[in-house]
């Protein structure tokens, strides 16, 4: 498997980056961005989800747009992957992972997104 910490790239406006397992939030409700494939294993494995692509949106053999499948979430529309075949694809395109742990109130967060810092802004 490719890197399981590269450096996070591109400029990024998120208050705090994580790379490894045993650093978190420094308050709850901020924006954290990492690459660290244990990392998001570890964030998504909390929430149940599973690696998911969305059918029909495959390229050169690879997976098309990443996702995770939260259960209870209407995820019918997602095909599930290995968690292999969703960091190559991770890695290949050199994505950024920004995530919340929880909200500002305490509670767990589901939210996430994948930033390519190589995308210019239309």
């Amino acid at each position: 498997m490719a890197e399981q910490n590269r450096p996070v790239r591109g400029e990024h406006k998120y208050e705090q980056e994580i790379s490894s397992v045993d650093e978190h939030e420094e308050r709850e409700g901020r924006s954290l961005i990492t690459t660290n494939h244990d990392v998001i294993k570890r964030w998504a494995e909390e929430r149940n989800a599973r690696p998911a692509t969305v059918p029909g949106t495959e390229h050169e053999g690879r997976p098309g747009v990443l996702r995770f499948d939260f259960p209870g979430y209407g995820g019918g529309d997602l095909q599930e992957i290995s968690w292999d075949e969703w960091f190559t694809t991770f890695d290949v395109r050199e994505l950024n992972f920004i995530y919340q742990e929880h909200r500002k109130d305490g509670s767990q967060s589901n939210f996430f997104r994948l930033e390519s810092p190589h995308r210019e802004d239309a």
